[in-house]
């Protein structure tokens, strides 16, 4: 799938957006959401990516990822897009 890179400003946790673009004269829109997922609720015992993907299979099923920022001591930026019907 094509696709086309936005740079967005710097955003807060649980920041959404919302693009509009148009191919072919058809107007579509997308959903983004951008989660800022804390290192605190993690089990000393597992490595951080096994946490990111425990985080991940518990959130809305509705939406599926995108992109994972780079990470802190404390947390971790996912971007999702929400799924079409």
């Amino acid at each position: 799938m094509p696709s086309i890179n936005i740079q967005l400003p710097a955003m807060d946790a649980e920041s959404s957006i919302e693009i509009e673009v148009r191919v072919n004269g058809e107007k579509k829109k997308y959903h983004y959401r951008v989660e800022i997922f804390k290192w605190e609720g993690c089990e000393q015992s597992i490595s951080h990516a096994d946490c990111l993907k425990s985080m991940i299979k518990k959130y809305d099923e509705n939406w599926r990822v995108i992109q994972i920022g780079g990470p802190t001591n404390q947390s971790i930026p996912v971007m999702f897009k929400q799924k079409t019907n």
